[in-house]
């Protein structure tokens, strides 16, 4: 994702419009083409932390998902005592959610792609401890360092926290110029690597965060 110098600013800003410019240019102490410079860095350093966020979210809610297993089976979207077990209140709901996505999809692979993201955020709660984590942690991430599983599994769900509320932002486009994004890059690589060393060692060897970010105008 290579830097780019904006042809015509004045017509740049127009396009993303006034509110959405007005951040940049608040940002950039009311310089308006420096603004424009750092709107497209911010693009840039989204994009780029979209490839780890990727790893992130499948190794670990493939994680989960093998846990899930070990202990109802491969159709462990359809046990009733693993969705009697769900929390069924709060604005999210964990067992509505499962619901929701097995009455439409046919497999399990289907239900763990379609579930959402806060779903295995929410597996990883004191709750589930006895059931899930305790016997279950060390062998779904062998790459921690050794420590209580409830350490880990809070650990797990503090990454996950920051990871959901990060992709949320790139998602829709919001500012992250604000954020250390050295330190969610780096939440980002520990949480692939609990899972396995290879697939991190990878991800670093392919991310260029650490670059676009070096490159903050």
């Amino acid at each position: 994702m290579p830097a780019a110098t904006p042809p015509d600013e004045v017509e740049i800003r127009a396009t993303l419009s006034a509110p959405r410019s007005g951040t940049y240019i608040a940002a950039a102490g009311g310089d308006t083409a420096k603004a424009v410079d750092l709107y497209g860095w911010n693009a840039r350093v989204s994009a780029a932390l979209m490839l780890p966020a990727h790893f992130a979210e499948i190794s670990t809610r493939n994680a989960a998902a093998a846990v899930l297993e070990r202990l109802y089976g491969p159709q462990w979207p359809w046990n009733p005592t693993f969705a009697a077990s769900l929390p069924n209140t709060g604005r999210y709901n964990p067992r509505r959610d499962l619901l929701n996505t097995r009455g439409s999809n046919p497999t399990t692979g289907k239900v763990i792609a379609e579930l959402k993201f806060v779903f295995w955020q929410k597996l990883s709660t004191s709750r589930n401890d006895v059931r899930l984590w305790e016997p279950h942690i060390a062998w779904a991430f062998p790459y921690a360092s050794p420590m209580p599983a409830a350490s880990l599994r809070n650990r797990i769900y503090q990454d996950l926290d920051v990871l959901r509320h990060l992709r949320n932002r790139l998602a829709h486009h919001e500012p992250v110029f604000t954020r250390n994004l050295l330190d969610d890059l780096a939440r980002t690589l520990d949480l692939i690597e609990l899972r396995s060393r290879s697939t991190s060692d990878w991800v670093r060897a392919m991310e260029d965060v650490t670059t676009v970010v070096a490159e903050r105008p």
